[in-house]
């Protein structure tokens, strides 16, 4: 499952594409240390953690909130 995150070439001496959170910018490894948090696929975008949606959600209804300047 997480060849679809990061892609290494055949002799995995390096990185043909790799993926980040959209919110924070950690990259999505294929064996990466926070496999047991797992990733959440919202609105077809790849994030590290529940959290991270979480947060993009609230920040978008705090810059709604805010009066236009």
């Amino acid at each position: 499952m997480w060849d679809v995150y990061m892609k290494f070439a055949q002799n995995r001496m390096y990185i043909e594409s790799y993926n980040k959170c959209p919110n924070c910018g950690i990259l999505l490894y294929d064996k990466p240390a926070n496999v047991d948090t797992g990733t959440v696929v919202e609105a077809g975008k790849i994030y590290c953690s529940p959290w991270c949606v979480a947060w993009e959600k609230d920040r978008e209804e705090r810059r709604q909130a805010q009066p236009a300047p």
